[in-house]
């Protein structure tokens, strides 16, 4: 038997791999030391100071304005509003291309796998097409070539009064943002909830009563049914009006071109990707599943649904990662179309007061932390929906 304690030091892997990383810690640390010392002393050379308080400070205006913003903006605002604007716009193409994206994927990688010959060709049209076409180009395309070939502003088209679109935008109907809007949201939400359990316990009688009957489909369909009337009827709304006298849309929601173009290529771009994955993922399960299923008597929506899905899911979520984390920092691209995002904004303000290194530090920090987030929350259902071991 060994003695552990005649082990010469330099042959022992526990104090190897302790050594090893202390000794790239410290590696790491001292190159970091060196750079900043470097960047201290260029500032000194150059006259400058480091410091990010002329983002809060009231004297300085952004002097610039910016045309898509969540929040109340103008000019004469600090730049750490106008950098908080750019956030917010980061922000919402990154939550909207998500879920759009993972949409569009799973019924593009359905299709992948349909019966139907059109279908099946077509989807793998698409996904050919789009993920061998450079991102940029697919933006140029829907900017210049869809978007900004819509009517002019003077004769714009409509539908029903309800949607009017022109080369400024889309116009959507909104909903206002009173006491009563959101008493029907919360109650929307409740009955969704309430939804979401009895569709749970219809398929638990599924299974178990092993046929072909739907329990509870008139429940489902009497909810589906009430909360479609409340969101339409119970919430008031903001239409969208045409005045002629000023060529001007007034009211309701407006999707900039800029904003369209970039959640449109976003999606499509990303959701050919996404269906790829989905495909691979059910085709990873056994047919065994399969046969299995469809021998208690399961039709092939509550096959896919119930069984083959669920354990499809296991294996596209990491990959699923990768893709809204490329999503996520691909958005960097709206500075090529002018939609004003986080490093559009950054690189203004940088250009203006010379804060070259501050901003491209907030930009490097906004973009970990988003991705930090999406990376946490996809463990996270890694982690709920991977088999769990005795």
């Amino acid at each position: 038997m060994i003695d552990k304690k005649k082990i010469l030091l330099w042959r022992d892997s526990r104090f190897l791999k302790t050594f090893f990383q202390v000794f790239i810690v410290l590696v790491l640390g001292l190159v970091i030391l060196i750079l900043s010392n470097n960047l201290v002393n260029n500032f000194k050379r150059l006259g400058l100071n480091f410091g990010l308080f002329f983002l809060i400070d009231s004297d300085r205006t952004a002097s610039f304005s910016i045309s898509d913003s969540l929040i109340p903006y103008n000019s004469t605002d600090s730049y750490g509003r106008a950098v908080l604007v750019g956030l917010l716009n980061s922000l919402r193409v990154m939550i909207s291309g998500i879920v759009l994206a993972f949409i569009v994927g799973i019924t593009v990688g359905l299709g992948r796998l349909s019966d139907n010959w059109l279908v099946r060709k077509m989807a793998s049209i698409y996904v050919e097409t789009v993920r061998n076409t450079p991102l940029l180009l697919q933006l140029f395309f829907w900017y210049f070539a869809v978007f900004l070939k819509f009517p002019k502003i003077y004769e714009p088209g409509n539908f029903y009064n309800l949607i009017f679109f022109s080369n400024q935008g889309i116009y959507l109907p909104r909903p206002l943002g009173n006491l009563q809007t959101f008493l029907f949201l919360g109650f929307i939400i409740f009955n969704s909830f309430l939804a979401g359990l009895v569709w749970r316990k219809r398929n638990q009688m599924i299974v178990q009563l092993k046929k072909k009957e739907r329990p509870y489909q008139g429940l489902m369909l009497g909810i589906l049914i009430f909360v479609s009337l409340i969101f339409i009827f119970g919430i008031d709304w903001q239409l969208p009006q045409y005045n002629s006298d000023i060529n001007l849309i007034q009211g309701g929601l407006n999707l900039s071109p800029e904003f369209a173009t970039l959640l449109l290529g976003l999606t499509i771009y990303t959701a050919a990707f996404i269906a790829e994955i989905v495909r691979a993922g059910i085709q990873s399960v056994s047919k065994g599943q399969w046969e299995a299923a469809k021998a208690l008597g399961l039709n092939p929506s509550l096959v896919m649904r119930l069984v083959i899905f669920p354990q499809a899911l296991r294996v596209m979520i990491p990959p699923l990662t990768s893709e809204f984390l490329n999503l996520a920092k691909n958005s960097s691209l709206a500075v090529a179309i002018g939609y004003n995002d986080i490093y559009a904004v950054a690189n203004t303000v940088s250009n203006q007061t010379g804060k070259a290194v501050e901003m491209l530090l907030i930009v490097m920090i906004t973009y970990l932390v988003f991705n930090l987030i999406i990376s946490t929350a996809m463990n996270q259902l890694n982690a709920i929906v991977r088999l769990k071991e005795r």
